[in-house]
């Protein structure tokens, strides 16, 4: 009986699997940086003669991490009440670092991975469904809370499929809302002498 197949014509048009070597050095990436945030204590008052870039670079390696929380408010908190430093200035360069600083967590969404069966939990699932449904707004409202959420969200977004570039504005948007307030407020406590 014949079936019309040719055997050798289907392994033909079959493409073959290829090792998802991208994902999984965006992962490894991801986590290594992760590691590296942990690992090498950053102390503020090192950064303070750096200015505008210490206050960049500082808050850009600390919320680069994903799943730890980071220092990346005393930051803006130290570099908004200095004295040389206009304090719109630094929290507008700390948003912009924290913006930048959460992509990582997209980026380990969009790998696939699931870092310490994340997926899995009630909290991650929430906020996979609000992303699915709701992406930019999700993604704002979570980067301008001063709550670690952020991290899920990105990986959500990552996971989901999610343009990167909407999540990228979303999370500026909302860290720049978040962190512009936080620096004035260093400032007017710092003249008001309680800091």
């Amino acid at each position: 009986m014949e079936t019309g197949y040719n055997v050798h014509e289907m392994e033909k048009s079959t493409p073959a699997r290829r090792f998802p070597w991208r994902p999984l050095l965006s992962l490894v990436g991801t986590v290594l940086l992760t590691l590296l945030i942990v690992a090498v204590p950053l102390d503020v008052n090192d950064w303070g003669n750096l200015g505008y870039v210490g206050a960049f670079v500082l808050t850009l390696l600390s919320t680069a991490t994903v799943l730890v929380p980071s220092i990346a408010l005393g930051a803006a908190i130290k570099f908004g009440a200095s004295t040389a430093l206009n304090p719109l200035l630094v929290g507008l360069v700390a948003g912009v670092a924290a913006g930048i600083g959460e992509s990582t967590g997209y980026i380990a969404g969009r790998s696939g991975a699931q870092l310490a069966r994340v997926q899995e939990r009630p909290t991650y699932q929430r906020i996979a469904a609000w992303v699915r449904k709701r992406g930019t707004l999700t993604v704002f409202l979570l980067a301008a809370l001063p709550l670690p959420l952020i991290d899920l969200a990105g990986l959500a977004a990552g996971a989901t499929g999610m343009s990167f570039w909407r999540f990228e504005l979303a999370c500026l948007a909302g860290k720049i809302i978040r962190f512009v307030p936080v620096a004035l407020l260093a400032h007017w406590l710092r003249v008001q002498g309680w800091l």
